[in-house]
């Protein structure tokens, strides 16, 4: 292959340092199942390299493996001894129970190895860059490590590589002179782990871009929702831009890089930058579902080298399309050693959503960094403002007729949807299905926080009650519901996931989707309209879907009356894209939204948490049966067996 020998370069420029070890290859399925984050991930990206003559032209390092104390910097001592040890035979009839108590993890005997390789690599690049040896560095590594916690291994990810190295510059060796370190995650999937290390540590500006889909998408809570910017000292040096759909791509990313963080990255001025390189955003990706180009990636680390004096490290986190990772870590490759740049060329336009979602971020942080509280000019929205309808190539539209609405009211997600009456606006023309729909009566029954009837009207009406975190947009008929009553259904209540975009820490309730003789569960319904019902599912998912046309609709209707359910492929990634029929009332359906079968048995199983709800929510629940005829008592009780019951 005409490899060097360690040590050696031959780069006329930039002293590049590059790394790769097959020992990390060893950390595969237990039974060599299929598995997206496997050994072909770096050998793909290895041999990439080496067909274009990049480590001839790089200084070759040896990978290291990780010392205990190092890990233990950012990792609790339990998990570093459970990393340690699991590939040892002592392990060997129950690593793969071990395994399976995670969240996305697997183990076998090559596990331990590469691990530490992994961490140790990326602490190797990083301090030969701070010591000046090298201009630059790559760490072709795995396993990943971003979303590994203090105590836990998850999302493929071991140790986190990136959160080991920057503590150890900054804690380990203080003598040289790195003082503040910028993280850059452009991985598809929030760098949770990483964000929770730094937490409080000023001396760290963590930046990740990802989808998040208001906490529907991966790692599927609200950790790297905007508003989470640090705390303490740390307030304001965690900056999580969140996307509210798939798709986005080059212009969707140049414009986060130039409006949130090349700004920023001035005025912090970091010694070091660290990217968590993942490549699960780029085009192909099977998990990612977004659209960056290796020319998009080499770009957005083109702008990074003018930081630092181009002190830049690569750490390699996702990315599971062979060829898209190979390709875009080339392109990286071909930027650090300042040849010349990846052809290609960008000529879509941003996101309306990405618009939204920068000036929602900017705002937030605005009082930390004064050059976010400058206006970007609305010229400049109006012209780069596009919707797309389709999943393939982003070709522009013609500007929408209630783009100048969106624009000033850019920082509500759902402002699509928002009419405000006596306000001159861009009056879009009557939509055919609104109208048919608005004919047709159903019930709504509602068991979680809805069942307050000025909570639900928040989804109506617009607003929010008190222990919300953000208004609802509601919805564009907002007359209220022409009837309430209450029933009990032979249904299971529970409460589950982490925390909720609307509530904050806690789990929300959820409906178990089939009946059980014996179960109970208040519920409460609202007679709306259909159109009302579409408007109401779109705001409970979250959910990124133009309502170009309706999520459910007539021929919906009628399936889920004759089957029972049925899950809308539009909301997929949404809590509640279950849709339940639960009888009639004076010959009009009863219908409730909750979690699909397979989602209660993950709950069940303990793949996803179950959590009992915090107490603004709580509230909210309680008061919502009291007005259902339940005492405050009997509420409480109903609402702490939910809770507490096994499922």
């Amino acid at each position: 292959m005409g490899e060097l020998e360690p040590g050696e370069s031959r780069s006329s420029q930039r002293l590049v340092g590059i790394l790769y070890d097959e020992r990390m290859c060893k950390h595969h399925t237990p039974d060599d199942d299929y598995h997206p984050e496997n050994p072909n991930r770096i050998k793909a990206i290895w041999s990439k390299l080496v067909a274009n003559n990049i480590p001839q032209r790089c200084v070759v390092l040896n990978a290291k493996e990780a010392a205990d104390q190092n890990l233990q910097a950012v990792h609790s001592k339990n998990h570093v001894n459970l990393i340690r040890n699991i590939s040892s035979k002592k392990f060997d009839s129950r690593r793969n129970r071990i395994a399976s108590k995670f969240n996305s993890i697997y183990f076998n005997e090559g596990s331990s190895e590469a691990a530490y390789l992994a961490a140790g690599s990326v602490i190797e690049v990083a301090e030969k860059v701070a010591k000046g040896e090298l201009h630059s560095a790559a760490a072709i590594v795995r396993p990943p490590g971003h979303h590994a916690e203090h105590d836990e291994a998850m999302g493929f990810c071991l140790f986190n590589n990136v959160a080991v190295a920057t503590s150890f510059l900054l804690d380990e060796r203080p003598e040289l002179g790195i003082k503040k370190i910028l993280i850059v995650d452009w991985d598809v999937h929030h760098g949770n782990g990483t964000q929770k290390m730094f937490w409080k540590d000023p001396r760290v500006l963590f930046f990740s871009v990802h989808r998040h889909e208001f906490g529907c998408f991966y790692p599927a809570n609200d950790d790297g929702f905007y508003t989470m910017i640090g705390e303490g000292p740390g307030a304001g040096y965690n900056i999580n831009v969140p996307w509210e759909n798939g798709r986005c791509g080059d212009a969707d990313y140049l414009a986060v890089w130039d409006h949130i963080l090349i700004p920023v990255a001035k005025d912090f001025d970091p010694d070091m930058i660290i990217v968590s390189a993942g490549f699960d955003a780029a085009v192909g990706d099977p998990l990612g579902g977004c659209c960056v180009t290796p020319y998009g990636y080499s770009v957005l680390l083109k702008k990074l080298m003018d930081f630092a004096h181009g002190k830049i490290v690569l750490a390699l986190e996702g990315g599971y399309n062979l060829d898209s990772i190979a390709n875009s870590f080339l392109a990286c490759m071909e930027v650090l050693l300042e040849s010349k740049p990846f052809a290609g060329s960008s000529e879509a336009k941003p996101f309306e959503s990405t618009w939204r979602v920068i000036q929602a971020v900017r705002k937030k942080l605005s009082a930390y960094w004064p050059a976010l509280a400058e206006e970007i000019p609305l010229e400049h929205l109006l012209i780069s403002s596009f919707d797309y309808e389709d999943e393939g190539d982003k070709t522009p539209n013609t500007v929408s007729e209630n783009t100048v609405a969106v624009v000033q009211d850019i920082i509500e997600p759902l402002s699509r949807l928002k009419v405000e009456d006596g306000h001159d606006q861009a009056v879009a023309k009557p939509i055919p299905w609104r109208s048919e729909l608005s004919k047709i009566d159903i019930w709504y029954a509602t068991f979680g926080s809805n069942m307050l009837k000025r909570r639900f009207l928040c989804y109506i009406q617009g607003g929010q009650v008190d222990g919300m975190k953000e208004p609802c947009s509601g919805s564009m008929d907002r007359n209220p519901p022409k009837d309430i009553l209450w029933k009990i259904f032979s249904h299971r209540l529970f409460f589950g996931r982490e925390s909720s975009r609307t509530w904050g820490p806690g789990g929300v309730a959820f409906l178990h989707p089939e009946s059980s003789v014996g179960e109970k569960a208040y519920m409460c319904l609202y007679r709306i309209t259909l159109e009302q019902f579409n408007d109401v599912l779109f705001q409970e998912n979250g959910s990124s879907y133009e309502m170009g046309s309706p999520a459910f609709d007539l021929a919906d209707l009628q399936t889920v009356t004759n089957q029972g359910s049925i899950s809308l492929e539009v909301f997929k990634s949404g809590w509640y894209h279950n849709v339940v029929y639960l009888g009639k009332e004076q010959d009009i359906p009863i219908l409730t939204m909750t979690c699909s079968l397979s989602t209660f048995v993950s709950f069940k199983s303990g793949k996803l948490p179950l959590r009992g709800p915090c107490k603004e929510y709580a509230n909210i629940l309680v008061q919502g049966l009291m007005e259902g005829q339940l005492s405050e008592e009997e509420a409480i009780a109903y609402l702490e067996e939910a809770s507490s019951r096994p499922l």
